[in-house]
């Protein structure tokens, strides 16, 4: 496997920019190694919008492209279908996916596009301020809900696994979490699914990553790993949501 710089080939050098604690630079580790390990890196394109998601293109060692906020799976749409032999990803935060997004992901889900589609959920807006996202959890507190969020005033959280898995076309969805080890070494098992979902030519799948956002939530970033595991997992339990592989083995 090639390295630069003495790093994945996938990733690149270049100076930290993400707050302390923060889960996104575990999961470009997690992305690129994925990448190397099945050797896809030259037909590679990731897609990614604003957002503290955009910082990925100052670390990919592959093509990348912007789009605007909550339009990666149109964007992802029309590379894979004018280039079906590149491997094509989103990677979104959930202010983008879960909010102005998403009807663009439910109806890219519907359509079974061959995408790979990582979702990052830190139940937060993570860049603009630390707003209440549509993954805010109940009573959680943010910049604009102070006194906690409130079902009667706020809604309920959006549990995107549990939504795309009931839609046809969909071919692998999983939750996975940055808390720990294990959980770490599950999120990669799940990304490298997803890829090989794509290649296999399955249709569309998306894993959804609950990650730290230490700044935002008021924590350090060890108090923030036992806050996803106390309290993030309980509104958005760990586990496979739809494997199509899976059941059609049995």
């Amino acid at each position: 496997m090639k390295r630069r710089n003495g790093l994945k080939a996938s990733l690149r050098s270049s100076q930290f920019r993400y707050c302390p604690g923060c889960g996104h630079s575990i999961l470009h580790r997690l992305i690129a190694e994925c990448v190397d390990e099945l050797n896809i890196r030259e037909r590679l394109i990731g897609i990614a919008p604003v957002g503290c998601a955009v910082f990925a293109y100052d670390y990919f060692g592959f093509d990348m492209i912007e789009a605007p906020h909550g339009r990666p799976p149109a964007v992802a749409t029309g590379l894979k279908r004018s280039a079906p032999d590149r491997v094509v990803f989103s990677y979104q935060g959930d202010g983008d996916l879960a909010a102005i997004g998403t009807a663009e992901i439910i109806h890219a889900a519907s359509r079974g596009e061959n995408i790979s589609v990582f979702f990052v959920n830190n139940a937060t807006y993570g860049m603009t301020g630390g707003q209440m996202a549509p993954t805010t959890l109940p009573g959680q507190k943010t910049t604009t809900t102070p006194l906690g969020r409130n079902h009667m005033s706020h809604g309920h959280p959006l549990r995107i696994s549990e939504l795309l898995a009931t839609v046809e076309g969909v071919s692998y969805i999983e939750r996975v979490s940055l808390d720990s080890h294990n959980g770490i070494i599950a999120a990669g098992k799940a990304i490298k699914k997803s890829f090989g979902c794509q290649i296999e030519g399955m249709g569309f799948s998306l894993v959804e990553i609950l990650s730290p956002c230490p700044t935002d939530w008021g924590l350090s970033p060890v108090a923030s790993l036992h806050w996803m595991r106390s309290h993030m997992t309980e509104t958005f339990p760990l586990g496979v949501y739809k494997d199509v592989s899976r059941e059609n083995r049995s």
